[in-house]
C-alpha cells in the first residue's frame, strides 16, 4: 500500500465533478482495502473508492480518503472451460477485454466505452445495448469486498445472497469491491452494419430493428430528420475477412476530431447549430465491417461531454421520444450531440434501472463547457412521466423519496446498506441524496471542495 499526498484535485472524465480529498491510498489488495479502512474508522473518516472517473454524477466523488485500486500485477484467473473470470476489481474493461480474449472467451454485453474498471462499470449499472441482452452486472457470479467494518467478505448466490444481490448494482455504497468473478462466454465475433435512415422509419420499424439484432442502438441529432443505426450482428465464425472501423459514420461523427471541430463551432456561433447538425446527419456514410466482439462493441471517446440518461418501459419508447424531440426545439437549440437510443432486457438486480421490466434507454449529451442544466432539466421532466430510472453515473436529480416508488426492492437495499455499512463511512453527498442516510446516522458528510478555477 501506498500513501500519497493529496492532489490539488480529482476531477472526473467529463470536468464537471472536482473535489480535493485529504488523503490518497494506492491500494492493491483487500487487506490493504481493510487497513485504509479501519484507519479511517479510528480518525472519524469517509472513504470512497475511485476508477477510472467516467462517471458524470458525484457517485465516485471522494471526501476524506480516496482509494485508487491497482490491478496490475494482481492475479487474473480465467478458466476457459467454465467461462468464469476472477479478476481485480480495478482492472480496467480494455484490458479485461483482451486477456479473455486470448483465452478464447467474450464479455456477453458491453457499452461502448472500454475505459471504466471492472467494478465502476458494475457499481452504476452499465448497461449496453441488445434488446435480449442484459446489463454487464448479471454477468457476475461472486464477489469480494470489503465492508464499511473493514471486514472482507465473498458474497454469491450461496454465500450471503442478500449482500451479493444488492453489491451487483450497489453504488459504491456496500463496501469496496475488491475481486470479481464474470461470467463469460466463448469468443465471438460481429458484423456492425451503420447506416443513416430517416428518423420516421426508423421510428415506424423500431421492433423490427431491435428485435432482429443483437445489438441495436440509433443517434438522432436535434434539428434533423434523420437517424445514424448501428446494427451489431453475432457471426457464426470468424468473418472471411474485417473490415477498418475509421469510416464508420457513428464513430466519424461522434467519436473522432471532426465531431469536435464541430462542437467548438456550434459553441462559438450557437445559432448556427441546426445547419451543423443537418450537415452532419446528411454526409453520415454507410459502413459495414467485423472483428472480435469487444472491438465492435467499444469505441475511444475523444470529445468530451456531460451526460444524463433514463430507462424507461420499452414500450414507452416512441411516445417518450417524440416528446424529447420537441423539447429540444427550446432547450437544446445549441446542441451538437445526438439524443442515443439503446435497449435491454430485464433483470433482477434490484437497483438496476432495468429491474423487472424490458427497457430502452435515451441518453443526451452536452458537449463540455456549455451550459446543460435548463436541457437536462427539461428531459428529466418527460422521463418522470414514465417512472424513468437515471443511469446511477450520468446527471439527475432525483432524490431517495423519489426513487423508491421506482425500485421495487429499494428499502430492501438499503437494509442491506445498513448492515453493511452502518456508520456511514461510505457515504458522500450523491450517495445521501439517492439513498438517504443511514438507519444509524453517523456525521454528515465532508468532502473539501475543489479550489477556485
Amino acid at each position: 500500500m501506498t500513501r500519497r499526498p493529496a492532489p490539488t484535485s480529482w476531477t472526473n472524465w467529463g470536468g464537471n465533478q472536482s473535489v480535493s480529498p485529504r488523503r490518497v491510498e494506492k491500494v492493491t489488495s483487500a487487506r490493504d482495502v481493510a487497513a485504509v479502512i479501519s484507519d479511517a474508522i479510528r480518525r472519524g473518516q469517509r472513504v470512497k473508492a475511485v476508477g477510472a472517473g467516467h462517471s458524470f454524477s458525484p457517485i465516485a466523488v471522494p471526501g476524506d480518503v480516496q482509494i485508487t485500486l491497482e490491478a496490475s500485477g494482481a492475479p487474473v484467473d480465467i478458466d476457459a472451460g467454465t467461462g468464469l473470470a476472477v479478476v481485480p476489481a480495478g482492472l480496467e474493461l480494455h484490458r479485461l477485454n483482451r486477456l479473455l480474449w486470448q483465452s478464447g472467451l467474450s464479455m456477453q454485453n458491453l457499452g461502448d466505452i472500454e475505459a471504466q474498471t471492472v467494478a465502476g462499470a458494475i457499481s452504476t449499472g452499465t448497461h449496453g445495448t441488445g434488446a435480449r441482452k442484459q446489463g454487464l452486472a448479471a454477468q457476475v457470479r461472486a464477489i469480494e469486498l470489503v465492508l464499511g467494518s473493514g471486514e472482507i467478505v465473498t458474497c454469491s448466490p450461496e454465500q450471503d445472497p442478500d449482500l451479493f444481490s444488492a453489491a451487483r448494482v450497489g453504488l459504491g455504497a456496500l463496501g469496496v469491491l475488491t475481486r470479481v468473478t464474470l461470467q463469460c462466454e466463448p469468443a465471438y465475433y460481429l458484423e456492425a452494419a451503420e447506416e443513416g435512415m430517416p428518423l420516421a422509419e426508423v421510428l415506424g420499424r423500431l421492433d423490427e430493428l431491435a428485435d432482429t439484432a443483437d445489438h441495436f442502438e440509433f443517434f438522432w441529432f436535434p434539428h434533423t430528420s434523420v437517424a445514424l443505426t448501428k446494427r451489431n450482428t453475432r457471426l457464426p465464425g470468424p468473418p472471411a475477412a474485417t473490415r477498418s472501423r475509421r469510416r464508420a459514420s457513428v464513430d466519424a461523427l461522434v467519436v473522432n476530431g471532426v465531431h469536435e471541430l464541430f462542437c467548438r463551432a456550434g459553441r462559438r456561433l450557437p445559432g448556427q447549430v441546426p445547419k451543423l447538425n443537418r450537415f452532419l446527419a446528411r454526409n453520415a456514410w454507410p459502413s459495414h465491417y467485423a472483428g472480435a466482439s469487444y472491438e465492435v462493441f467499444t469505441s475511444t471517446r475523444r470529445v468530451r461531454f456531460v451526460e444524463t440518461e433514463y430507462a424507461i418501459p420499452r414500450e414507452a419508447i416512441g411516445e417518450a421520444l417524440a416528446r424529447v424531440r420537441r423539447l429540444t426545439e427550446t432547450y437544446a437549440r445549441a446542441v451538437t450531440f445526438p439524443l442515443e437510443v439503446r435497449f435491454a432486457a430485464a433483470d433482477d438486480i434490484p437497483l438496476s434501472t432495468a429491474f423487472g421490466r424490458d427497457s430502452a434507454y435515451i441518453a443526451a449529451h452536452v458537449y463540455r463547457g456549455q451550459p446543460y442544466q435548463a436541457y437536462f432539466e427539461a428531459f428529466e421532466g418527460v422521463m418522470d412521466d414514465y417512472g424513468g430510472r437515471p443511469h446511477w453515473g450520468k446527471m439527475h436529480s432525483l432524490t431517495a423519496s423519489r426513487l423508491r416508488s421506482r425500485y421495487p426492492l429499494f428499502d430492501e437495499f438499503l437494509a442491506v446498506r445498513d448492515r453493511a455499512d452502518p456508520a456511514g463511512i461510505f457515504r458522500n453527498h450523491y450517495l445521501d441524496r439517492v439513498l438517504g442516510l443511514p438507519a444509524a446516522g453517523g456525521r454528515p458528510t465532508s468532502p473539501r471542495p475543489a479550489p477556485p478555477g
